[in-house]
């Protein structure tokens, strides 16, 4: 009897001492389930345990395969039920979902869950290359900013160059006219006085020439 006895406390008192740990909460299920292949990337991470989760205390966090944080915004708790969105999962590779929760009793729950994808589901959008027919419009007006400006320089240059033909062609005229002004007011000015100067300077001789004529002559001779 008292051996049966021993063995009824002892029974008693290890199903006295399992049946606190058995009250914790823990995880039943979640979507993805722990160890999944996916080829689609999932929008929200739901985890279901055997009791209600006490409001406030529920933190979930979801690390993608390059360690970056996937969580967008915080966990909800919907009795035993706890939701996470994610950011879009871009990555190919094994994510793993971590949670603390608050059981019932107030002991704390830890826990974590994994899944892969397979591919990525929401590529992210990549810029495309910009076509010829796309950036000829800037290169155009670039090109043509380009050739107008050299083509005002030219133009200024030219307009000067010309200025300075126009200026050398009237320094070249004005120049040739006061010679000619100087070559025709020159005989002008000696002519009269060598046609007046050989009236008198021939006239006394001619007289002279004349006087010695008619000395020499009849009369001369008669004087002789």
């Amino acid at each position: 009897m008292r051996r049966l006895l021993t063995v009824l406390l002892l029974a008693s008192a290890a199903v006295g001492i399992s049946l606190p740990a058995r009250a914790h909460n823990v995880l039943i299920s979640s979507d993805p389930k722990d160890g999944a292949a996916l080829s689609a990337a999932p929008a929200l991470i739901t985890l279901v345990f055997d009791q209600a989760v006490r409001q406030g205390y529920a933190q979930v966090g979801v690390t993608g395969p390059d360690g970056a944080a996937m969580a967008d915004g915080a966990a909800s708790v919907a009795a035993e039920k706890v939701t996470l969105k994610v950011k879009p999962l871009t990555a190919a590779g094994a994510y793993i979902v971590g949670y603390r929760i608050l059981s019932a009793d107030g002991h704390p729950v830890t826990g974590k869950i994994t899944f892969r994808l397979t591919g990525p589901a929401a590529a992210a959008p990549e810029t495309a290359p910009r076509t010829a027919a796309q950036t000829a419009p800037g290169t155009a007006a670039a090109s043509d900013d380009a050739d107008s400006a050299r083509a005002a320089e030219a133009a200024a240059n030219g307009g000067a160059g010309m200025a300075v033909v126009w200026i050398v062609a009237a320094l070249l005229l004005l120049a040739a006219g006061t010679g000619v002004a100087l070559r025709r007011a020159r005989p002008a000015e000696t002519g009269p006085g060598t046609n007046a100067d050989a009236p008198g300077e021939t006239g006394p001789a001619d007289a002279s020439s004349a006087d010695a004529a008619r000395e020499s002559g009849p009369g001369g001779e008669g004087r002789a």
